[in-house]
């Protein structure tokens, strides 16, 4: 990669049912992350660190959508310049806001679209009429198929910013079924532990990596560490077991090193006061020089 990676930093766990989350992105700046990756020979620079203001009298809904429009007016002019990105978050609110203004910056004619990889133990595709905890952090994919409240799912257009056949979810292991029934009557791409077990992540990931580039103008991944085995990344706050080991993703995510069509990516749900020996705080760098190239 030629270009600096623009990292901006989501720190809000305010949509999520642990809020230590937004903590993430502030404690990664405080650790010099930029200098970590330029060690490794990955050039990057702080584009922006957004965050709630602590004393707002508005509902979680306007906060949280506030917040999304801030993030996605940052990358859309960044995806305008061609400039690779990282956003770390936070909690999953934020794929609304990252991808949107992707999508804003692409979506310009009729046949344009935007591709997504979606790593995650979770589905995240509720709306307030299904979800049962009210945590805005399980509505993002939702919103950006077009299903939810408006202040989710109209930030800087009114179209979906995602059609169902450009998008695959991986490492799911915990959902509802009306996130389920959604996601399958959309015809999107689930890839759940099993078939990840059977057929091996890095295959999956290379399917995932067809379908986000075919007919598309490039294609993003968005990765909750949630995805990934609590026993590689304890530093989340919904671990769920049986997950993708950490090592195995980080060698298939080199794929993406080649792909020029990648546009960004986020990594959210980083919770440093649940982390353990920093395993959680380390492997975050080891998956962005996976990607992005450098020595892990």
């Amino acid at each position: 990669m030629s270009q600096s990676l623009a990292l901006i930093g989501y720190a809000s766990g305010l949509a999520a049912n642990n809020s230590g989350c937004g903590e993430g992105p502030l404690k990664l700046q405080a650790l010099h992350f930029e200098r970590q990756l330029s060690r490794k020979g990955l050039e990057s620079h702080w584009q922006a660190m957004l965050t709630m203001p602590a004393d707002s009298t508005t509902d979680r809904l306007t906060q949280v959508a506030e917040l999304n429009k801030q993030l996605a007016k940052i990358t859309t002019q960044l995806t305008k310049r061609n400039q690779p990105f990282l956003v770390i978050g936070g909690d999953h609110s934020s794929a609304i806001g990252t991808w949107s203004g992707v999508a804003a910056s692409i979506l310009s004619r009729e046949d344009d679209a935007l591709g997504l990889i979606w790593i995650d133990a979770h589905m995240d595709s509720h709306t307030f009429d299904t979800t049962p905890s009210g945590n805005i952090h399980g509505m993002p994919l939702a919103a950006l198929l077009g299903y939810g409240d408006v202040a989710l799912t109209e930030i800087l257009t009114s179209q979906p910013k995602l059609k169902p056949e450009h998008v695959s979810l991986i490492g799911i292991r915990s959902f509802e079924s009306e996130e389920a029934a959604l996601l399958n009557r959309l015809g999107v791409r689930i890839y759940e532990m099993p078939e990840i077990k059977q057929r091996g992540i890095r295959l999956v990931l290379q399917e995932a990596i067809a379908r986000a580039k075919k007919n598309t103008s490039g294609f993003g991944v968005s990765l909750d560490l949630d995805g990934i085995d609590p026993k590689d990344a304890p530093g989340v706050g919904v671990p769920e077991p049986d997950g993708i080991a950490g090592e195995d993703l980080c060698q298939a995510l080199t794929l993406l090193q080649q792909e020029t069509q990648l546009l960004g990516l986020e990594i959210v749900e980083y919770n440093p006061a649940l982390d353990h020996d920093h395993k959680t705080e380390q492997l975050i760098q080891k998956l962005v020089l996976s990607i992005f190239g450098g020595k892990r």
